[in-house]
């Protein structure tokens, strides 16, 4: 699979990056498990590619994440949705105006897919647009109307009703 005089490169690599693919496929996903399975497939992956991955191993074994990502939201589409059960969501309160991480992350997992995708590479990977679209496999004019219709979406989610209801005013 690897040579063994790349073998030493190839383990800086995982142990240098393996948490940070972890949180993307994390944040991709909203599952720890399935975050876990995403970030040991990729890194078998670029193992296995590794002559050509070696020059970016981080850019490739994220794709890899990203593409692994949206092959899961195909099959979940397929599947019957699941329903929550009543009572169960509990609410999170705002401490002095911060809003919780968890919130975030709930409304974050409520957008699409695609918009998801971006929102993580842009901000939390801190890849530029055209990082991004390389990485999706789209153009730099989808990355920047995900972006501004995700954020728009996230905002949304995250003001309060009353706050809502007056700027619908």
């Amino acid at each position: 699979m690897i040579p063994s005089r790349d073998r030493r490169t190839f383990d800086e690599f995982v142990v240098g990056s393996a948490d940070r693919l972890a949180y993307t496929a994390y944040l991709l996903c909203g599952d720890r498990g399935h975050a876990e399975d995403l970030v040991q497939t990729a890194l078998l992956r670029t193992a296995r590619r590794w002559r050509s991955a070696r020059r970016q191993p981080e850019a490739y074994a994220r794709r890899v994440v990203v593409n692994l990502a949206k092959n899961r939201w195909r099959d979940l589409a397929r599947r019957p949705a699941e329903a929550p059960l009543d009572g169960v969501e509990a609410t999170i309160p705002v401490v002095d105006g911060l809003l919780d991480r968890d919130e975030l992350v709930r409304a974050a997992a409520q957008l699409p897919p695609g918009q998801r995708a971006v929102l993580v590479l842009r901000y939390f990977d801190d890849l530029s647009v055209e990082e991004t679209a390389a990485t999706l496999g789209c153009s730099t004019g989808t990355v920047k109307s995900q972006t501004s219709r995700a954020l728009e979406r996230l905002r949304a989610a995250l003001t309060p009703e009353k706050e809502n209801a007056d700027v619908d005013r």
